[in-house]
C-alpha cells in the first residue's frame, strides 16, 4: 500500500515494491516514490528525465485558444497626454 503525506513522496515498503513493481511504475508520478525497510527510508524512485526536445510540440491539438491573447476584457483609457 503507498502512503502518502502532504509534504513527502508517497512511501511504499520493499516488499510491496517487489510484489506491484509493474504496476507501481506504470503510475509514478514526478515526485517519484520513497522505498522503506522496516520503516526506514532505503531508496528514492524518480521517472527519467524526458529530454527538453520531446515535449516540444507534444501539446499540439489539445488545446484551444478562446477569447483574444493580448485583451485583459477590461476597456480602459490613459490618462497620459503627449
Amino acid at each position: 500500500m503507498i502512503h502518502d503525506t502532504p509534504t513527502a513522496p508517497p512511501t511504499v515498503t520493499v516488499s510491496e515494491f517487489k510484489a506491484h513493481c509493474l504496476a507501481l511504475l506504470k503510475r509514478l508520478g514526478s515526485e517519484g516514490v520513497v522505498l522503506t525497510r522496516r520503516g526506514r527510508p532505503i531508496a528514492h524512485v524518480i521517472p527519467y528525465p524526458s529530454s527538453p526536445a520531446s515535449l516540444i510540440g507534444c501539446m499540439r491539438g489539445k488545446m484551444t485558444v478562446q477569447g483574444d491573447l493580448l485583451s485583459t476584457g477590461i476597456a480602459w483609457e490613459s490618462d497620459d497626454q503627449p
